[in-house]
């Protein structure tokens, strides 16, 4: 951020560009930009810029609107204090220890932001994640088609999806803003997406955990699921 001239105090517009990621690329991931630059926007806030936002629809937005194209680099301006300690607002993040405890408690949820075939466990969404499967106990609130859209929380134009319609979606599967909720995906960045949502309606104790499956899989020890779970509310989406 100090490389990209911004501060605590900076104003900070993030949108990205949909395309379509290619599963059998290297990193897919890296034409996410619509939805990484939600994941980027929840950084900037952990991280203590105070006023942050996220242009609604991204790129395609702009163009719709016929808005000037350039395609010059912006020389960037540097500067050397960020002008507080980061991180700023570190109960914005949820780790490993903070997700066990939510999952026992009765005044907090984990949202699993991901496909039904990831939740499932056919897949696991990723090709540098190999292990298949879902968290247990987390509350399944589906993204979309795969680990790279969000289209269960957005218009056709990319646009976000009406309130007070995610949040209904939401109240069918017991997603209420009276707990403390972290919303997670593989990597972070749909459950960035979901978050920002829920921060947007004013809910009052939202995170995100961060680590997701990627950080949950990869140590042995931390139990998961396959296939259909009993919870008949989870089919609500699939």
């Amino acid at each position: 951020m100090l490389k990209h001239g911004i501060t605590s105090d900076t104003l900070v517009i993030s949108y990205g560009k949909f395309m379509f990621p290619d599963n059998d690329d290297e990193f897919p991931g890296s034409a996410a930009g619509d939805i990484g630059a939600i994941r980027n926007a929840f950084i900037m806030m952990y991280a203590g810029v105070k006023d942050v936002r996220v242009l609604n629809g991204g790129f395609q937005s702009w163009e719709d609107a016929a808005y000037e194209i350039a395609t010059d680099d912006v020389p960037k301006t540097p500067v050397e204090n960020f002008g507080v300690n980061i991180p700023v607002k570190s109960e914005l993040a949820v780790d490993i220890p903070e997700a066990k405890e939510m999952l026992v408690s009765s005044t907090a949820d984990l949202v699993c932001v991901r496909s039904w075939p990831e939740y499932i466990g056919e897949v696991s969404g990723y090709n540098y994640i190999e292990k298949k499967g879902r968290i247990p106990g987390a509350i399944f609130g589906n993204c979309g088609s795969d680990a790279y859209h969000m289209e269960n929380y957005r218009h056709v134009d990319h646009t976000t999806r009406e309130f007070h319609e995610v949040a209904q979606i939401w109240k069918q599967v017991g997603v209420t803003p009276d707990k403390h909720l972290a919303f997670y995906c593989g990597t972070g960045w749909r459950g960035s997406e979901a978050w920002f949502n829920a921060w947007l309606m004013g809910w009052p104790h939202v995170s995100v955990f961060d680590g997701g499956w990627f950080e949950w899989s990869n140590n042995p020890e931390n139990p998961y699921e396959t296939g259909i779970p009993e919870d008949s509310n989870a089919e609500i989406y699939s």
